[in-house]
């Protein structure tokens, strides 16, 4: 009877261990809606964004998703520097030329410079961030250098001779206020600099022109227009290699009014940030 007791205590005592609960098990997730309860930690998702509270203290989980890029973005203080060139088809002797040849007027090579400053530039989207169209506003400034130091502009009528001084320095500056428009093609449009190609027009408007002289120090100009056209229309081009950006531009006119046919181009680098 007193064995019988004794196995009957044990059994009690076994099955009432089972029966209570293991409070070192892990709990299981409880979830209410959009938030989720793991033991002392609550995750709460707010407007398509993550809020993680952890012991009553909020953090704040950014969308890991790439941002899309804008629109319409602008690009502010754009320059370039490169070369000015032009295809000489004039006929010589003409009517703004006595007694000079092509090779008289011909154009310093790597010293006939163009610097363009381009207030802004837009960029539009147009397909996919792929199709683009780009404009702005800027000034190009161009100075040709002659290999003949001995040029002389005349102004009143406007003539072109060639002088008994030999110059240190002789040149030509014509600047434009222009508006370029391309369309560009952007390979990677999800890199801030990446591939692509833009090809358009551009129409400038010659808001200022000089004759520049320097010989021992003394420094001569001469403003005025010296027959020069006053709207130039040009092909304009820009190539985008990673950090590198390369212009280009090439005019559809004469840039003379009279007497020389000169067509200009620049090519050179652009510093932007796209």
């Amino acid at each position: 009877m007193k064995r019988i007791f004794t196995l009957c205590t044990a059994l009690c005592m076994t099955f009432g261990s089972f029966a209570q609960t293991d409070s070192t098990a892990t709990p299981k997730p409880e979830a209410q809606g959009d938030t989720i309860r793991i033991g002392g930690m609550v995750i709460i998702r707010k407007g398509g964004k993550n809020t993680e509270v952890v012991h009553d203290k909020e953090y704040k989980m950014r969308n890991r998703k790439g941002d899309k890029p804008s629109n319409l973005s602008t690009n502010w203080w754009i320059l370039d520097l490169g070369f000015s060139n032009y295809t000489d088809n004039s006929s010589y002797p003409n009517v703004l030329t006595s007694g000079l040849t092509k090779d008289d007027l011909e154009a310093r090579a790597g010293k006939s410079r163009n610097v363009n400053v381009w207030f802004f530039m837009q960029r539009l989207n147009i397909a996919k961030h792929v199709l683009n169209l780009k404009y702005g506003l800027g000034l190009e400034l161009n100075n040709y250098h002659f290999d003949n130091d001995k040029i002389v502009f005349a102004k009143n009528p406007t003539l072109i001779t060639e002088g008994s001084t030999s110059f240190k320095k002789v040149k030509l500056a014509a600047d434009y206020l222009t508006v370029p428009m391309m369309l560009n093609v952007n390979f990677t449009p999800q890199r801030k600099k990446g591939f692509g190609i833009s090809a358009g027009i551009s129409a400038g408007y010659l808001y200022s022109a000089r004759y520049k002289t320097k010989v021992d120090g003394d420094v001569k100009k001469v403003k005025n227009d010296f027959d020069l056209e006053r709207f130039k229309l040009s092909y304009i081009g820009e190539l985008s290699l990673g950090p590198v950006r390369l212009y280009g531009s090439y005019a559809m006119n004469n840039m003379w009014q009279k007497g020389l046919d000169m067509t200009p181009y620049t090519l050179g680098f652009r510093f932007s940030n796209w």
